[in-house]
């Protein structure tokens, strides 16, 4: 079975392959060539049904898309949908983690609560579509922790830990992220709309 990846990006390509490899028997993760919709929703499910939905028309396979990003309680959920662009259009990741720490750095640590949320989605190309949703809680450290990962991994600390998302082992990450969360959820959809 033949699903498209609808994404660019390399750091979630990679950990959405790893996060993916061996769940479903015969599951091949295809990357995606196609241009990037504009996403113009308001929510993480609109985006990434948005992009879920332009793979699969430009592929004419099945295609599985997810949208996400840090919510800061503080600040009313945001960077949200816009963590990527946070710091502008150049959707510079630096940037954008030291704009986010320079907002609340004046913030003792009972005020910095946050979550990654992620939005998995597939979309068929006969139209049918769902999503599944993915929260990962914790808090954000002053500082930047760590180099891997991707994003605001290194600035994120899970609940429960005592390290950043950019100092766990990927297989610990990959078992508890988000995005393992929400694609966790998706492998039953992926099985009943595909037929595995």
């Amino acid at each position: 079975m033949q699903v498209v990846l609808a994404t660019h990006n390399a750091g979630k390509v990679e950990e959405l392959r790893r996060i993916l490899d061996g769940t479903l028997p015969g599951l091949e993760v295809l990357s995606y060539d196609g241009s990037e919709p504009v996403e113009s929703g308001a929510t993480f499910a609109e985006n990434s049904l948005l992009k879920a939905r332009a793979a699969a028309a430009f592929t004419g396979l099945p295609a599985i898309a997810d949208d996400s990003g840090i919510c800061v309680d503080v600040l009313g959920g945001c960077p949200g949908i816009f963590s990527a662009r946070w710091a502008g259009p150049a959707r510079d990741a630096g940037d954008n983690l030291h704009l986010l720490l320079w907002q609340i750095s004046d913030l003792t640590e009972e005020h910095r609560a946050a979550h990654f949320t992620c939005v998995a989605a597939i979309a068929l190309p006969d139209g049918t579509e769902r999503y599944v949703t993915g929260e990962w809680p914790g808090r954000i450290l002053p500082e930047p922790a760590g180099t891997g990962g991707f994003g605001y991994d290194p600035i994120f600390l899970p609940d429960g830990h005592s390290v950043s998302a950019a100092e766990l082992p990927d297989g610990e990450k990959d078992r508890i992220s988000h995005r393992a969360r929400a694609f966790g959820q998706l492998i039953p959809v992926l099985e009943e709309l595909l037929g595995s």
